[in-house]
Parts: structure tokens; sequence; C-alpha cells
């Protein structure tokens, strides 16, 4: 199990280097959210990061719900790593115009193709996959209680960011908000 372990470790690890190191190919944002708007979806990501990756190797007390077993725990290692995937063929798709905060580029657009066609914010789909996956494969309480925070920061976060869009793209948002769903693929927009 230890070996799960490392191998979820490692994928996270990766992805938070990687994403922090391909920030710096963003354009610079013309116009962002205030900042006390992006506080409430930064205090849940932060607490729901905490309780998630709080160490449970080994631990058999109360807070151990579920303890998978060594094929459910590979399983878990590889839908982390097709969220992590899923979430950077988003990120590598919409290009410059990313932006870890909430922003406007210029030339902003909407981007419906490639994944974007399947969910309006499909990095957050993509982390969504691997949250879960990872609360799956650790079986705790912290790990449950994590997740649902950090289920409810991306909420409010693609909340924000839908706000923060149909200022700055109109109709064609709304129209795109209307044929595409936001989180999860496939089910009525």
């Amino acid at each position: 199990m230890m070996q799960v372990q490392h191998a979820i470790a490692a994928l996270w690890l990766t992805w938070v280097v990687s994403w922090v190191l391909a920030a710096a190919w963003a354009d610079p944002a013309q116009k962002r959210a205030d900042f006390k708007a992006e506080a409430r979806y930064r205090v849940l990501w932060l607490a729901g990061t905490v309780l998630l990756f709080v160490p449970a190797h080994g631990y058999v007390g109360r807070l151990r719900l579920w303890t998978p077993t060594l094929a459910e725990a590979w399983i878990c290692v590889a839908l982390i790593a097709i969220g992590i995937a899923f979430a950077w063929w988003a990120r590598l798709h919409l290009g410059r115009l990313w932006s870890g905060t909430v922003t406007a580029k210029a030339d902003h657009r909407v981007v419906d193709t490639g994944p974007y066609r399947l969910v309006r914010h499909p990095i957050y789909t993509g982390l969504l996959v691997s949250i879960i996956a990872t609360t799956a494969a650790k079986g705790t309480v912290g790990g449950v209680a994590g997740a649902a925070l950090l289920l409810v920061g991306i909420v409010v976060k693609a909340r924000l960011e839908e706000s923060f869009l149909r200022g700055e793209l109109g109709p064609a948002y709304d129209d795109y908000a209307r044929r595409v769903p936001m989180l999860v693929p496939f089910v009525p927009a």
C-alpha cells in the first residue's frame, strides 16, 4: 500500500509543480475579479487541501471509514492520473487565455472546442475526478471532509468565473452556458 501512497503523492506533486511553472506562459490579465470575491474559494481550497492530504497510511482508528484493496487503490491511482491528464488537456487547449485567478485577457473569447465542448470548466472536472479518487484511496473522515470542501470551493470559483465571464463576454457566454454543462459531461446544461 505504501507504493500506492507514493504514486498518489508523486502524481499530485508533479501536477502542482508543472501547473505553477506553466503559469509563466499565460497572457497578462486585462481585468480581474476583486480579492474579496476570490478569498471565499481560496479559504475552502486551503482547508480542503490540508484535510485531503493528511497522511493516512496505516491508520486504523475511528476516523478510517474504509480500506481499499490493493487493486482498488491502484484503480484510484489510474483515475487520479486520468483526472490530471484531463485538466492538463483543458489547460493546454485554453493556451494563453488560462489564469489561476478569475480574469479577462486581451482578446478573451468563448472557447468551446476540445474539452470545453464537453464541460465549461474541464480543468475543475479533471481535478474533481482526481480529488474523488484520492479520497477513495484514503478512506478517512479527513479525506472525505477535504474533498467536500474542495468540491464546494470549486463550485464557488466556477460560479464566480461564470458571473465574471457573462459580464465580459455577454450573450456569447450565455449561449455557451445553455449548450454545455458546467462540470459534469453528458448531462443537460
